[in-house]
């Protein structure tokens, strides 16, 4: 995946490894200390109670109207969520890497992991 391109990638389909649609690419967040792309927010639920979950960017692959990524859609579907105009508090990034099994790893003053670009 190219950092340059992730403007492009909002609004495309995120499905999983089978090809099953998990919903719509709503921004990306790169982890603070590299600046490269770590996680997306997909946007599922009902038109009229649309919520925001976050999925690991690593191994995902970019297709020409999707981006698929490594991780089952039950499994995303289940990840803490939040609403289309909220924005994460610090506190609840680790309960999102604990999810998918993935370290968490705060900077040395307490930094967020994670920020929307």
């Amino acid at each position: 995946m190219e950092a340059a391109d992730i403007r492009e990638w909002r609004t495309q389909q995120v499905v999983d490894p089978g090809g099953h649609k998990i919903g719509a690419l709503e921004s990306i967040y790169v982890d603070t200390s590299t600046d490269e792309p770590a996680m997306a927010t997909v946007q599922i639920g009902l038109p009229t109670r649309h919520r925001l979950v976050f999925v690991p960017l690593d191994g995902a692959i970019v297709g020409p109207d999707y981006v698929k990524v490594s991780y089952d859609k039950s499994l995303v579907k289940g990840c803490p969520a939040m609403g289309t105009d909220d924005v994460l508090p610090a506190t609840e990034e680790q309960a999102i890497f604990q999810h998918y099994g993935l370290d968490y790893q705060a900077g040395a003053a307490g930094e967020r992991q994670l920020a929307r670009r």
